[in-house]
C-alpha cells in the first residue's frame, strides 16, 4: 500500500473509532445510570473535546516536560502500529507482515513504557504512583496476553494476522479455543486500564497519570487511550471472531461490528463491574490468567497436532 495512503487510512481509522467508544462510553452510561435520552450520546464526545481545548492547560513545578510530552504521543503511535498488522477487509491492510502477531504484542506491550513516561514526566506523587501501578499491571497481564495472542497463530499455521482469520473460515478460534478469548479481553483491560483495570489513572489517585493535566493535554491522552482500547478490540476481533469474516454483510463492515462489539463489551464492564484492587490484580495476573493462558497453550497445541 502507498505510504500516504496507508497514514491516511489508519489516521481515518483511529478518529472514526474513537468517537464511537467515545458514544458507546456515553450511552452505557447512561443506560447504567437510569437516564434517557440517547440521542445526546452522539453529541456529547463533541462538547467534552470542544470543552477541554478551550480549557487552560495546568502546569507543574519543574516537570520533565519531554517525557511529559512523549508519553501521550507513544501511546497513540503504539496504537497505530497496532492497528496497521489487522487487515480491515479482504486485501484491505497496512502492512499484514508475515510476522503480524508479534508486531502487534511488541507494540502493545510497550504501553506500559508510555504510561510511566507520562507519570514520571508530571513530578508529582499521584502520577507517579499510576505510573508503578502500570508497571504492576504489564508485568502480570504480559505473559499471559502474550500467550493466548500466539495461540491463534497455532491452527493458522503462520505469524501472519491476514492467514490467522483465513484459518477462521470454517470456524471461528473463539470456538476452538473458548479459554482464550476471556483471558485476553481480561488482559486488554489492562493494557488500556479501562474499567474495572483502569489503576494506572485510578479515580483512588485522583487521575492518577493524568491528576496534574488539562484542556488539550487530557484530551489527547484520552484519545490516545481510546486508540489503544480500540486497537486491541480489533486484534480480537480478528484472532478470535473471524475478523472481516461473515455472511451477507460487506467484510469491513463486518469488522466494524464485531470491534465495536468487543470494545462495548470492555465499555460496559467499566461501568457494572468495580475497580480491582491492585494486589488482587497481580494476583490474578500470575496465579489465574498464566496458568490458564498455558493450559489454553496447550490444548490447542495437542488439538493441532
Amino acid at each position: 500500500m502507498n505510504p500516504l495512503v496507508a497514514v491516511v487510512l489508519i489516521g481515518v481509522v483511529m478518529v472514526v473509532s474513537v468517537y464511537l467508544v467515545a458514544v458507546i462510553d456515553t450511552a452505557v452510561e447512561t443506560r447504567v445510570s437510569g437516564g434517557r435520552g440517547y440521542a445526546r450520546a452522539w453529541l456529547a464526545p463533541i462538547s467534552r473535546a470542544a470543552r477541554l481545548a478551550l480549557q487552560r492547560r495546568t502546569v507543574t513545578e519543574r516537570p520533565d516536560a519531554e517525557a511529559w510530552v512523549l508519553g501521550p504521543a507513544l501511546l497513540g503511535g503504539l496504537a497505530a502500529v497496532a492497528l496497521t498488522s489487522i487487515p480491515f477487509a479482504p486485501g484491505v491492510d497496512v502492512a499484514d507482515i508475515p510476522a503480524g502477531i508479534v508486531l502487534f504484542g511488541a507494540a502493545l506491550l510497550q504501553v506500559m513504557v508510555a504510561v510511566v513516561l507520562h507519570g514520571w514526566g508530571a513530578n508529582s506523587v499521584f502520577p507517579l504512583l499510576g505510573a508503578f501501578r502500570m508497571a504492576a499491571v504489564g508485568l502480570s497481564m504480559g505473559i499471559p496476553f502474550s500467550l493466548v495472542l500466539i495461540t491463534t497463530a497455532i491452527p493458522a499455521e503462520s505469524l501472519s494476522v491476514g492467514a490467522i482469520i483465513a484459518s477462521q473460515e470454517g470456524v471461528w478460534n473463539v470456538l476452538r479455543q473458548p479459554i482464550g478469548l476471556p483471558v485476553y479481553l481480561i488482559t486488554a483491560l489492562g493494557f488500556s486500564f479501562w474499567g474495572p483495570l483502569q489503576l494506572p489513572d485510578g479515580a483512588d489517585l485522583a487521575g492518577g497519570t493524568s491528576a496534574e493535566i488539562s484542556g488539550t493535554a487530557l484530551l489527547v491522552w484520552r484519545i490516545a487511550r481510546a486508540s489503544i482500547l480500540v486497537s486491541l478490540a480489533a486484534m480480537g476481533a480478528a484472532a478470535f471472531l473471524g475478523g472481516y469474516l461473515g455472511p451477507w454483510l460487506p467484510g469491513w463492515l463486518w469488522m466494524i461490528v464485531k470491534t465495536m462489539g468487543l470494545a462495548a463489551l470492555m465499555i460496559w464492564s467499566g461501568h457494572r463491574i468495580a475497580r480491582a484492587r491492585m494486589e488482587s490484580v497481580v494476583l490474578l495476573g500470575w496465579t489465574v490468567l498464566l496458568p490458564v493462558a498455558l493450559v489454553d497453550v496447550f490444548v490447542s497445541g495437542a488439538l493441532t497436532l
